[in-house]
């Protein structure tokens, strides 16, 4: 009898060795809603099920917020302009974004992750990180939250499981949709080790091009190139760096909150604008959503910056640190004017925006550096 009770103890404790083991080597979740604003319109729209059907503005300009997956067969994605996606696709149904509902069913959604797990780090309307470190069996763990959220929301969300956040962002992205990827460090190095390096976030087109003319097409051949080849063309820290996502090394943390550095707003006009009154007008006004925004949350930014996009789509950015942050809609719409008229723009402007950055709550310091850090931060370099 005590050998059978020994024998059944041991048995439990290397089932309860294994769990641990399993804990250690996939603590990170990344989880991540398919086709969200599609998919909310449609439990309010159900009889658009099976269509192809995009979410976007319905000005000249305007691009593509999502596309369902019916649409996607046609070529229509995010981020596309509307009129290529209607040419495209001339049979979809086109919907008008509806950013108050959609931050409304976010909230739930992410109120149903947290009632499972405590640490949280939400990334955006429709994704976040999740720490499953302290969980007995992460797999299990996440099939009830999948199971939950679609319960309460009708949602269908996409889940990566990893030992860190970059395997956990990218196994998410695998399959997608209703994807249930889990993977180790090592599987997720062989699994794309072929594919291009530009499949791991951070690592943005401009960076990728450059790897591109050294030869350096794939993730495999990135993350076996010398080292110091890569500091020499990158620099050290972005070299090294682009070296370890190659191997899916990452050591940021799931944070609760994440930290906020910036924001803006910014507006495409439906035709180019060259009358100085009109850009004015303009930003006066995004200065005051902008304020009026940071006030609520109790930000307060040192650097104020305007973006303007001119009828050739050349870019620029110019920016004014001052001696202590502010969210006051009159200094910050009295600098970004000033801002605009020393750069007078030459041509008709496409794109006109501002900035507040260095954002801290009052009584925070800003400054200081990134603790842990989002995998999806991008190593573009100055051009």
């Amino acid at each position: 009898m005590n050998d059978v009770l020994v024998a059944r103890c041991a048995g439990r404790g290397a089932r309860f060795g294994q769990m641990s083991v399993e804990s250690s080597e996939l603590s990170t979740a990344h989880v991540d809603c398919d086709a969200f604003y599609v998919s909310v319109e449609l439990n309010r729209r159900p009889e658009l099920r099976g269509l192809p059907v995009v979410v976007a503005g319905s000005g000249p300009r305007a691009v593509v917020t999502t596309a369902s997956y019916e649409a996607r067969r046609f070529g229509v994605g995010s981020a596309m302009p509307a009129a290529r996606a209607r040419r495209l696709c001339p049979q979809a149904v086109f919907l008008p974004p509806d950013g108050a509902h959609y931050r409304e069913v976010s909230q739930r959604m992410m109120e149903i992750v947290r009632s499972h797990v405590d640490r949280v780090e939400v990334v955006g309307l429709d994704e976040a990180y999740l720490d499953l470190s302290d969980l007995y069996s992460p797999r299990a763990a996440m099939r009830r939250i999948l199971a939950d959220v679609a319960a309460a929301t009708e949602l269908v969300c996409s889940v990566g499981i990893g030992p860190n956040k970059l395997v956990a962002k990218v196994a998410s992205d695998a399959e997608k949709p209703a994807g249930f990827v889990v993977l180790t460090r090592e599987q997720a190095c062989a699994r794309f080790a072929g594919a291009a390096p530009g499949l791991v976030p951070g690592i943005g087109p401009k960076t990728a091009a450059r790897l591109d003319t050294m030869g350096l097409r794939t993730l495999r051949d990135l993350a076996r190139a010398p080292e110091q080849l890569l500091v020499e063309r990158f620099g050290p820290n972005h070299g090294r760096e682009l070296r370890r996502r190659a191997r899916f090394e990452h050591d940021g943390e799931v944070s609760e909150a994440r930290k906020v550095v910036s924001e803006s707003r910014e507006t495409t006009f439906d035709e180019d604008i060259g009358d100085p009154a009109r850009l004015r007008d303009a930003l006066r006004e995004m200065a005051g959503q902008l304020c009026a925004s940071l006030a609520a949350h109790d930000h307060h930014g040192r650097t104020i910056a305007i973006k303007v996009r001119l009828d050739d789509f050349s870019t620029v950015t110019r920016a004014r640190t001052m001696a202590a942050p502010t969210c006051d809609a009159e200094q910050v719409t009295r600098v970004a004017l000033a801002l605009l008229e020393e750069y007078s723009p030459p041509q008709p402007v496409r794109l006109l925006g501002v900035r507040v950055a260095g954002l801290a709550s009052r009584g925070v310091p800003t400054g200081g550096k990134r603790r842990g850090g989002d995998p999806a931060g991008q190593l573009e370099l100055p051009v």
